[in-house]
C-alpha cells in the first residue's frame, strides 16, 4: 500500500511537471509567429511582402542579380513612409488577383482599415494612408 501511495504521488508530480512544460512551451510558439509573408501577385516580379502582424509594418525582399557573381543577391527595402510600425493591432496582408500588381494590401483586422503597400524608387516599401 505504502508503494503504491508513493508511486501515485511521484506520478502527479510527473504529471504536473509534463503541463507546466507543455504549458510554457505552448505560450513561447504562440509569440514565435509573428510574422506574415506574402508574394506580389505580379508574375513576372520575385518580390515577397514581410509583415509584422502586431504593429503593420511592411518590409519587402527579392531575388536579384549581381554583376560580377555567379550567384544572385537578397535585395531588401526597409519600411518607409506609411510602412513603419503603427497602433498595435492585428494585421494581415492580402494580394489582389491582379497578375499586374506589384503591391499588396495591409488589413487591419480589428478596425477594417486598408493600405496598399510596394516598393517605391527601389529604395523602401511604403504604404498608402489607411481607408475604410
Amino acid at each position: 500500500m505504502r508503494a503504491t501511495r508513493h508511486f501515485h504521488t511521484r506520478r502527479r508530480a510527473a504529471v504536473t511537471a509534463g503541463a507546466l512544460v507543455f504549458a510554457l512551451s505552448g505560450a513561447s510558439m504562440a509569440t514565435a509567429g509573428n510574422y506574415e509573408f506574402l508574394a506580389a501577385p505580379q508574375t513576372d516580379l520575385n518580390r515577397v511582402f514581410r509583415l509584422d502582424r502586431s504593429n503593420g509594418e511592411v518590409g519587402a525582399c527579392q531575388y536579384g542579380l549581381k554583376e560580377s557573381a555567379a550567384i544572385g543577391v537578397t535585395l531588401c527595402y526597409p519600411p518607409g513612409e506609411g510602412a513603419r510600425a503603427g497602433v498595435f493591432s492585428e494585421y494581415a496582408l492580402v494580394a489582389s488577383r491582379h497578375t499586374g500588381e506589384g503591391g499588396v494590401f495591409r488589413v487591419d483586422l480589428r478596425s477594417g482599415m486598408m493600405s496598399i503597400c510596394f516598393v517605391l524608387n527601389e529604395t523602401s516599401v511604403v504604404c498608402t494612408p489607411p481607408a475604410k
